[in-house]
């Protein structure tokens, strides 16, 4: 990636929307760059960078926090409705700022289930999932306000401090097998410089409203526990059948396996030029657990 360029500096005011762990990583890399950053938080924080945002208890932010803002990264999810926190409490405030860029975090779930094939930004969204259909909402809708607005599908996310390690160390981790089933991931590192890698070069290349970020190798998650196991000098369990398992689990996790999709980053990594940091889990999860 390019070294902090003026197209990133300190002119720029990022508001960082729901600081979880994505929108967490960002701020923190952003900051690197010389950008004023300002996140949000459900509470008061000592952090005086950081902003009271309470959607569900009608909370918003001090006008103040929006003075000379040029950037937000939406990372909230829909709220209990199906409907976008951000803009169903401060779209008329967004409205009126003179905004570079917004970035909303969504979901490869809005595609559905394509039984193990490639999905990419041309195919139709098929969300089979509740959570997915407000999200695809969530995002016509941001696309609707006339912002300049680029959605950023994502599938699932690991990092360090939040990987398969933890589920092994808590012994949360049950080893599930299903025959031909995949998993598409992204590293948070990947995120946050794949966004940062399309904001500096935002005037040499096309704008696409939507773009998926995710690594190279969709694999199943048979194959991730292996090589976790085999990291960490311990013998994996047993795998269990998912039909052995399915009424045992919850209903989230039963969702999580009935769906099966590869997801493609030709968009980001060929036509944009975009290099992973991650390539595949293999290398992506090394470094959590080097940095765990």
């Amino acid at each position: 990636m390019k070294k902090p360029a003026s197209l990133l500096g300190n002119k720029n005011k990022f508001l960082i929307l729901g600081c979880g762990f994505s929108g967490s990583f960002f701020a923190k890399t952003i900051k690197k760059y010389g950008c004023t950053v300002f996140t949000s938080s459900r509470s008061i924080k000592r952090d005086p960078n950081s902003f009271v945002f309470n959607s569900e208890n009608g909370e918003v932010p001090d006008a103040k926090i929006f003075d000379g803002v040029t950037h937000i990264l939406s990372c909230i999810p829909p709220d209990k409705n199906g409907n976008d926190p951000v803009l169903e409490s401060l779209e008329n405030k967004l409205q009126n700022l003179s905004l570079e860029w917004v970035g909303y975090l969504s979901t490869t779930g809005v595609y559905g289930n394509t039984e193990g094939g490639w999905v990419s930004e041309i195919d139709q969204p098929n969300p089979f999932q509740k959570r997915s259909q407000n999200r695809l909402n969530c995002e016509k809708r941001w696309i609707e306000s006339g912002l300049p607005v680029q959605i950023f599908r994502l599938p699932g996310i690991y990092g360090p401090g939040r990987s398969t390690f933890e589920a092994i160390k808590n012994k949360k981790i049950r080893v599930i097998s299903k025959k031909n089933q995949v998993f598409s991931r992204v590293h948070v590192a990947d995120i946050t410089n794949a966004i940062i890698y399309l904001l500096q070069n935002k005037s040499s290349l096309k704008f696409y409203q939507i773009i998926n970020i995710a690594d190279d190798e969709p694999c199943s998650q048979l194959e991730v526990m292996q090589y976790c196991y085999n990291l960490i000098g311990s013998k994996m369990p047993k795998p269990i059948l998912f039909k052995d398992v399915k009424e045992e689990l919850s209903p989230i996790a039963q969702s999580f396996w009935m769906e099966n999709r590869r997801v493609s980053n030709k968009l980001l990594c060929e036509t944009l030029g975009y290099k992973l940091i991650f390539k595949n889990y293999k290398i992506g999860l090394k470094n959590c657990y080097l940095n765990t």
